[in-house]
């Protein structure tokens, strides 16, 4: 896996992970993947949530990358504890899991961003940068839940309120007349970006290139003052309440 596009700087350290997971086999792939990338650096693995409670503390990761499904403590249960222990780091989680539950019980407890393991090994890098910066990121097939996650709680928590604007709430971007600042194809992108569709689902929705929907996105982002998907997808449903 080449670095990605955003990778770490050459004078700059690389990202520290902490990787937990008990299936051995892709623990450990999942370790050699991460170490082709020079801004990644895997300083510790755990097999369940008590080594991890015991490492986190000595190793002082920034990213501790937690699979859901472990035996004894799940990794939804062990974030809090995580946090508590390692102030510093970022939970994100990395799961099968596609769960409404799991994905709303994680951002509950704090953790940063919730991935699938399906996700392309480049987007997990630039998706552990991301979290390593602050950054709430969750894999796109789940923007929809997350969505109905958000409308369900009502005022969402955090770090649900990081996907927000930090003013809170939508933000302001209607002129006086209540005319939104998007272009028609623009409003239909971001409602497909509120479904949950990824960039080339949205593409082949809306019978456009992917590379057209990409520049979209970009341009969506900037006019309504967001940083993410989550934030437009956040956004367009609160938009429609």
């Amino acid at each position: 896996m080449p670095p990605a596009a955003d990778s770490t700087p050459g004078d700059q350290p690389p990202v520290t992970l902490l990787v937990v997971d008990d299936h051995t086999l892709f623990r450990r792939g999942l370790i050699a993947l991460l170490a082709q990338d020079d801004g990644l650096q895997v300083v510790g693995e755990a097999g369940d949530a008590a080594e991890a409670l015991r490492l986190a503390p000595q190793l002082r990761p920034q990213v501790i990358l937690l699979d859901n499904h472990l035996p004894g403590v799940m990794g939804v249960d062990a974030i809090q504890g995580l946090r508590e222990v390692s102030p510093g780091s970022r939970v994100l989680m990395l799961t099968v899991s596609e769960e409404a539950q799991d994905l709303a019980a994680a951002l509950r407890n704090g953790a940063q961003g919730y991935l699938l393991k399906t996700i392309d090994g480049d987007l997990l890098a630039q998706a552990i940068r991301r979290a390593a910066r602050g950054e709430p990121v969750v894999s796109p097939e789940l923007m929809g839940k997350l969505v109905a996650a958000f409308q369900s709680q009502g005022a969402p928590e955090a770090p649900l309120c990081a996907a927000l604007p930090a003013q809170g709430g939508a933000p302001e971007v209607a002129d006086a007349a209540g005319v939104s600042p998007l272009s028609p194809r623009e409003e239909d992108v971001l409602r497909e970006i509120a479904r949950g569709l990824s960039n080339k689902e949205i593409a082949r929705v809306l019978d456009i290139a992917e590379t057209t929907v990409k520049i979209h996105v970009q341009h969506i982002l900037r006019k309504l003052g967001l940083s993410s998907r989550v934030q437009a997808a956040v956004y367009a449903s609160d938009r429609q309440r």
